[in-house]
């Protein structure tokens, strides 16, 4: 396997944002529906155009999540708010809640396979191989429905249960995964493990397995342990032009131990804009969200941006 070299001309960048499922899926704070179609529709309005919004699990694993239904329904009813474009993205993990996103009219399907066994039992009632058999079910019906469909692989980088993922075991599941034909695989870092050495390795590896296809490759990263951020530039410099974040940096997964933390878009694109990669994405806008978003859900919110402001603020050397 060949190593990612980094990529010496930065190229633009698509962020996913997650905060309205992956961000408020453990939250302590229960949002209303309306609560989180606001937050969703001032991502929209600062330029995140694909929006991870609804989730369609059991909801007596995941009350954040029940309101799923009504969420779309509510976005679907705001003109202005479609009039922005965004696209919905609905997570699903088995054929009873592809059929509830199918009712809901989202843009997009999202599926997942854990990389290890124990894990995925935990998370999902299955082993990874029973997982990558129901997602290539999924695949095929969301073609067939003209949905595009991404498979994020949790627990590419680290398992809480097993401990070190070893490459060669990636390897297997993203064989397996890659063979359903998703338009987009995801390497997830879902306890935040990783490091950016770890991620070189793992991106080329992603790419080397899906050369020939037209498959792209999208990585999600957590900063439980501070690296989340440093993740994110070693990714988009091997290449990678899909990050998911979430605002604020609110989230984690409920079935891993101490798993908390997205990596905060705000974060995300000040860092990525002073690196010279587009995002088209208003990052004013964004800092403005976090203490909305703060109040919102009654707790600080781990991002630093909104703290410690935008670098050089352009806004303020207009007047000065």
């Amino acid at each position: 396997m060949q190593r990612s070299e980094v990529n010496p001309i930065p190229h633009p960048v698509e962020i996913v944002e997650v905060a309205a499922r992956d961000g408020l899926q453990s939250d302590p704070t229960m949002l209303s529906t309306d609560q989180k179609v606001e937050l969703i529709a001032r991502a929209a309005r600062a330029g995140l155009h694909r929006i991870e919004a609804v989730s369609f699990v059991n909801p007596k694993r995941v009350p954040q999540m029940a309101d799923a239904e009504a969420v779309m329904a509510a976005l679907r009813c705001d003109a202005a708010l479609e009039s922005l474009g965004a696209s919905y993205i609905g997570l699903v993990l088995n054929r009873r809640g592809l059929d509830r996103a199918f009712a809901t009219g989202v843009d997009e399907i999202n599926a997942v396979v854990v990389c290890t066994d124990t894990f995925a039992r935990r998370n999902q009632g299955r082993s990874s191989q029973e997982l990558i058999d129901e997602t290539a079910g999924i695949c095929a019906d969301a073609r067939d429905a003209g949905l595009p469909v991404s498979v994020t692989v949790a627990a590419s980088f680290g398992c809480p249960y097993e401990g070190e993922v070893p490459v060669e075991r990636l390897r297997a599941v993203l064989e397996g995964v890659l063979a359903a034909g998703p338009d987009e695989v995801a390497l997830a870092d879902s306890i935040g493990v990783a490091t950016p050495s770890d991620v070189r390795e793992r991106v080329a590896l992603a790419d080397d397995l899906r050369a020939g296809t037209s498959t792209t490759l999208r990585c999600h990263f957590h900063n439980t342990r501070n690296t989340g951020i440093a993740n994110a530039a070693a990714a988009v410099e091997a290449g990678v032009a899909v990050l998911d974040s979430s605002l604020g940096g609110i989230g984690g997964c409920p079935f891993a131990p101490n798993a908390t933390g997205n990596i905060p878009t705000e974060d995300l694109v000040y860092m990525l804009e002073r690196m010279g990669y587009a995002t088209g994405i208003d990052l004013h806008a964004l800092v403005e969200v976090v203490p909305w978003l703060e109040a919102t859900v009654a707790h600080p919110v781990p991002g630093y941006l909104s703290k410690a402001g935008i670098f050089p603020d352009s806004a303020r050397g207009a007047e000065s």
